[in-house]
C-alpha cells in the first residue's frame, strides 16, 4: 500500500543532489539527454562489520549496479544465505498477518511521509521477535474465534433441530396423539417391537438427495425421513463461507437399522443432535440452548472487538514492517554478490557507477562505516575494463515517456547520441501534421492536461488496467500531441471538418445573386478582382470549404508539406550520424557512409523540395508572361520521374517544360552523382575493411607477431548509421496523405450524416432531436476519430521515427543500467502484487 514515487526511483536521488531545486534538476536532465551518462567500473572494499549499513546507504541512493562475483557458486552455499532465509521467514509471517488483516476488512494505511530505512542489525532481532509475537497472538485469536464459532454453530443447529422436529411430531393435528404414542420415549432402549425410534440432525442442502437415496437402499424403504430447509445460511467457522443446510429426522424400527443410519450420517458429514421425543423436554432444552446462544454471542462480540483492536494496531505498522523486511532481504541478497578476500577481513564487490555520482557513492560508503563506528574506512577504486558499460539516460517525469519510446526500439549503445532529446518535439509535431484537427486536438489535449494536473492522485490509485497505465505513462506525450494537433488544425483551418471565418475571407464574389443561385459550379479566377490584394492572414481561407475541388487542393497542399518535413527529418537523422562517428573516432565513416548518404538525399529529395518552393514563387495568376502563368506550372512529381528516367515531356502550347534555363543539365548532373553514391555507400566500407585487414596481417607477419589484433574492422563495425534498415516500400508522402485525408473525410461524414439531421430542422422538434443526435455524434467522434485515428497516427509517427529517422544513426545495441535501488525494488514488488 505504498504511494508510487513522483520521479523514477533510479533518478530521484540524483535530482535531489542538483543545486537550485527542481528547475535545475530538469535543466540538467534535459542537457544530459543528448548522450548517455559516462559509466565507470569500480571495486568496493568494505569491512565486514560495515557491509550491511554501507549497502543500505547505497540502496537509498540507487546509483550502483552490482556485478555478481559468485555466479558459479550455488545459491545455498553463499555467505549470507541464512540471513536471506530469516528474511523469507519474516516475509511469510507478514503475509499471514496481512491476510488476517484483509480478512477482517481492516484498512491498511498508505505511507505518505518518508519511507523507513532498513533496520540496523540490533533492530533486526527486535523486529523478528515482534513479528513472532504478533503472529502468535493473531493465531491464538483466530483459533479461539474458530472454536467459539464452532460452538455457536452447533448450538444454532441444535436450536433449529428442536424447533423443526416440533413440526414433524405435530404436523397432523388429528393423528398427532397416535403418532406420538408410537415414538419410543428412550431411543437407546428399543425393546418393544412396533415402537419407532428416530435420529435428528442437520446436513448440507446439496447432499440431501444422495442422503435420501442411501437411506432408502440400506433400509429397503423402511426409514421414514422428514426434512425442512433452513431459510438463512449458516457461517462456516473455518472459512467464513455461507452454507445452506437442511434439518432432518429419520424414523426407524430396530437397533440394527439405527446403527446403519448413523453410519450413513457420518459418511455424508451430517451432524446428529440429541432430541427428546417429549414436547415439554424439547421446550425446556430449547430454552437452555437459547440462553447459551445469547451468552456465546456476547462472548463472540467481545472477542471480535478485541481482534479488531489488535488488527487495527498491527495494520498501522504493517507497511513499515514490510518495507523494512524487503530492504533487509535486498541488502543480504546483494551482499551475496561480494567476495571475501583471502584474509577474510574485507568484502570485495564490483559495480557500475555513473561518473558524476562517484562522490555520492563515496559519501554513502563513509556514512555506512560511520553508522557502526568502524575505524577502517571503506573505499572505492575505479578499474579499467574492455567490457561495454550499461547505458544510463538521466530522465524525469516529463522526459521519461519519450525515453521509453526510444527504449522500445532498443536500448542505446553506450554513449551514442540519444534520439529522445529531439523526439520530444519532432514526435508530437509530426503527429499533429497527420492528425491536424483543432477540435479533436482540443479533446486530446484536455485529456492529457487532466492526467498531468492530477498525476499525484491518479498514480496513488495503482490501477491494474494495462491500457490506462499506458495512457498515464505517456500523459505528457498525449498533452503535447493534443497541443500540436490544435496548432496544425488551426493552420489547416479545420475544426471537426468545418472551417472558422475569423479574419474574413480574402475572396469576394463578383457574380450577382441570380447567377450564383442558378449555377451549381462557378469558378473564381485568382488573377481577377475576385481575390483581394491581402491574403488570408493565418492558415487556409475558409472559402475553400465551399469549393468543389477542396479535397484535391488540400491533398496536394498536405502532400507537399509531408514531403518537405519528411525530407528535413531524414536529412537531420543522417547528419546525426556524424556526431556518433566523430565521438567514437570513426572519422573514416564520415567519408564512406555519411557523405554518400547526404549527397544522395540532397541531390534528389532536397532538390525536389527546392523545386516545390520555386514553383510556388514563380508561377502566379497576376503575370502577363504566358510561361509563368498557373496553367503552365509543371507537375513536380512528373518532373522528378522524368529526371530519374532521363525523359522529356512535351509541354503545353506556349509553355516551357523546365522552370529555368540550365535545369536539364543540372538534373542530369545530380542523377549521375547520386548514382555514383550508391556503389560508394555499398562498397566503400567493405573494401576499406578488407584492405585494412590485409595490411594488418602483412605487418603482423613481418614483425613475427602471433596474436596481433586487427582493430580496423572494429572501427567500422556494422551499424545502422550505414544506411536505412529495411525502409517500408510505402512512400512517405502516401502515409501522410492517408493520415491527413481519412480523418477529415470521416469527420465530414459524421457532421453531414449525424449532426446535420438536427440542425436541418426549423421547428422546435429540431432542438429535441439535436439533443439526442449530439450524443451520438460526440460518441462516434471520440470512439472513431479521436481514439482509432489518433492511434493510427501515433503508430505511423512512431514508424517514421524508428525507421526513417533513428535508423540513420542509432544502433540501439546496448543494455540498460539497472541500479540497486530500494525505491525501484518496492515499486516492482507493488506491480507484481
Amino acid at each position: 500500500m505504498l504511494v508510487r514515487a513522483e520521479f523514477d526511483p533510479r533518478y530521484t536521488a540524483y535530482e535531489a543532489e542538483v543545486p537550485g531545486g527542481e528547475s535545475s534538476a530538469v535543466t540538467s536532465t534535459m542537457g544530459a539527454m543528448f548522450r548517455s551518462e559516462e559509466m565507470a567500473l569500480c571495486q568496493m572494499f568494505i569491512q565486514p562489520e560495515a557491509a550491511y549499513t554501507s549497502v543500505s546507504e547505497l540502496g537509498e541512493t540507487g546509483a550502483v549496479q552490482f556485478r555478481d562475483l559468485n555466479a558459479e557458486v550455488n545459491a545455498f552455499q553463499r555467505k549470507f544465505v541464512s540471513e536471506v532465509r530469516r528474511c523469507d521467514e519474516m516475509e511469510r509471517k507478514l503475509r499471514y498477518v496481512e491476510a488476517e488483516v484483509k480478512k477482517d476488512n481492516v484498512k491498511i494505511p498508505d505511507i505518505y511521509e518518508e519511507l523507513p530505512r532498513a533496520p540496523n542489525p540490533r533492530e533486526i532481532i527486535d523486529l523478528e521477535a515482534h513479528l513472532e509475537k504478533t503472529e502468535s497472538e493473531i493465531m491464538e485469536l483466530s483459533q479461539n474465534a474458530v472454536n467459539l464459532k464452532s460452538n455457536y454453530l452447533e448450538l444454532t443447529e441444535l436450536k433449529h433441530v428442536l424447533e423443526r422436529t416440533q413440526g414433524f411430531f405435530f404436523e397432523q393435528e388429528g393423528s398427532g396423539d397416535t403418532f406420538r404414542n408410537n415414538i419410543i420415549d428412550d431411543p437407546s432402549n428399543i425393546q418393544t417391537r412396533g415402537r419407532l425410534g428416530f435420529v435428528a440432525g442437520v446436513i448440507q442442502r446439496e447432499k440431501v438427495p444422495g442422503f435420501e437415496r442411501m437411506l432408502w437402499r440400506i433400509s429397503r424403504g423402511n426409514v421414514f425421513l422428514r426434512q425442512a430447509e433452513l431459510e438463512k445460511p449458516l457461517e462456516d467457522p473455518s472459512t467464513g463461507n455461507q452454507i445452506y443446510k437442511t434439518v432432518f429426522a429419520a424414523f426407524f424400527q430396530g437397533e440394527q437399522l439405527k446403527t446403519r443410519i448413523k453410519k450413513v450420517c457420518t459418511g455424508y458429514h451430517a451432524s446428529l443432535y440429541p432430541c427428546p421425543s417429549a414436547a415439554d423436554e424439547r421446550e425446556e432444552m430449547l430454552k437452555g440452548v437459547k440462553t447459551r446462544l445469547e451468552d456465546l454471542s456476547m462472548v463472540l462480540n467481545q472477542t471480535q472487538d478485541h481482534r479488531s483492536r489488535v488488527l487495527s494496531t498491527v495494520a498501522k505498522e504493517l507497511p513499515r514492517w514490510r518495507i523494512m523486511v524487503k530492504k533487509m532481504k535486498a541488502i543480504y541478497h546483494t551482499l551475496n554478490f561480494f567476495n571475501m578476500d583471502v584474509t577474510k577481513k574485507c568484502l570485495i564487490g564490483e559495480c557500475w557507477v555513473p561518473v558524476l555520482d562517484l562522490p555520492l557513492i563515496q559519501k554513502a560508503l563513509s556514512d555506512g562505516s560511520a553508522a557502526v563506528g568502524s575505524t577502517i574506512p571503506s573505499f572505492l577504486n575505479v578499474i579499467e575494463t574492455s567490457e561495454a558499460p550499461p547505458t544510463f539516460n538521466r530522465t524525469n517525469k516529463f522526459t521519461r515517456g519519450f525515453q521509453n519510446l526510444i527504449d522500445a526500439y532498443g536500448i542505446a549503445s553506450y554513449r551514442e547520441a540519444n534520439p529522445a532529446l529531439y523526439t520530444i518535439i519532432t514526435f508530437p509535431f509530426l503527429f499533429g501534421i497527420m492528425f491536424g484537427d483543432l477540435g479533436h486536438g482540443m479533446i486530446m489535449a484536455a485529456f492529457g492536461l487532466w492526467m498531468v494536473t492530477n498525476e499525484r492522485k491518479l498514480s496513488a490509485k495503482r490501477s491494474t488496467n494495462e491500457i490506462w497505465n499506458i495512457f498515464f505513462g505517456g500523459r505528457y506525450i498525449i498533452l503535447l500531441m493534443g497541443l500540436f494537433s490544435m496548432y496544425t488544425g488551426f493552420i489547416y483551418n479545420d475544426i471537426f471538418s468545418k472551417s472558422m471565418n475569423i479574419f474574413g475571407s480574402s475572396w469576394k464574389i463578383q457574380y450577382n445573386t441570380s447567377t450564383v443561385m442558378t449555377n451549381k459550379e462557378l469558378q473564381m479566377n485568382p488573377g481577377s478582382n475576385d481575390l483581394n490584394e491581402s491574403p488570408y492572414p493565418v492558415g487556409l481561407d475558409p472559402v475553400w470549404q465551399l469549393a468543389s475541388n477542396k479535397i484535391i487542393f488540400l491533398n496536394s497542399y498536405k502532400m507537399k508539406l509531408s514531403i518537405i518535413f519528411g525530407v528535413i527529418h531524414m536529412i537531420f537523422g543522417v547528419c546525426m550520424s556524424v556526431v556518433n562517428f566523430n565521438f567514437f573516432k570513426r572519422r573514416i565513416s564520415i567519408v564512406l557512409e555519411f557523405l554518400p548518404q547526404i549527397i544522395f538525399l540532397v541531390l534528389l529529395f532536397a532538390y525536389m523540395v527546392f523545386m516545390m518552393f520555386m514553383k510556388w514563387l514563380q508561377y502566379t495568376a497576376k503575370t502577363d508572361f504566358q510561361p509563368h502563368s498557373p496553367g503552365c506550372a509543371p507537375s513536380v512529381l512528373i518532373m522528378f520521374i522524368n529526371m530519374m528516367l532521363f525523359k522529356e515531356s512535351e509541354p503545353l502550347h506556349g509553355c516551357d517544360e523546365y522552370m529555368f534555363v540550365a535545369q536539364p543539365t543540372v538534373q542530369r548532373t545530380f542523377v549521375f552523382i547520386a548514382l555514383l553514391c550508391i556503389p560508394w555507400m555499398l562498397l566503400g566500407k567493405p573494401f576499406y575493411i578488407m584492405f585494412s585487414r590485409k595490411n594488418k596481417a602483412a605487418a603482423a607477419h613481418q614483425n613475427g607477431g602471433i596474436n596481433q589484433q586487427m582493430e580496423s574492422s572494429t572501427e567500422l563495425a556494422d551499424s545502422p548509421a550505414a544506411g536505412g534498415h529495411g525502409h517500408d516500400d510505402e512512400p512517405l508522402s502516401e502515409i501522410f496523405i492517408h493520415q491527413l485525408s481519412t480523418p477529415s473525410k470521416l469527420s465530414e461524414v459524421l457532421w453531414n450524416m449525424v449532426l446535420s439531421m438536427g440542425l436541418q430542422q426549423t421547428s422546435y422538434v429540431g432542438s429535441i432531436m439535436l439533443f439526442f443526435v449530439f450524443g451520438a455524434w460526440a460518441l462516434f467522434t471520440l470512439a472513431i476519430l479521436v481514439m482509432m485515428e489518433g492511434l493510427s497516427a501515433f503508430l505511423h509517427t512512431l514508424r517514421l521515427h524508428w525507421v526513417e529517422f533513428m535508423s540513420k544513426f542509432y544502433e540501439g545495441l546496448g543494455y540498460g543500467f539497472q541500479p540497486f535501488s530500494f525505491k525501484l525494488i518496492l515499486e516492482n514488488d507493488e506491480d507484481v502484487e
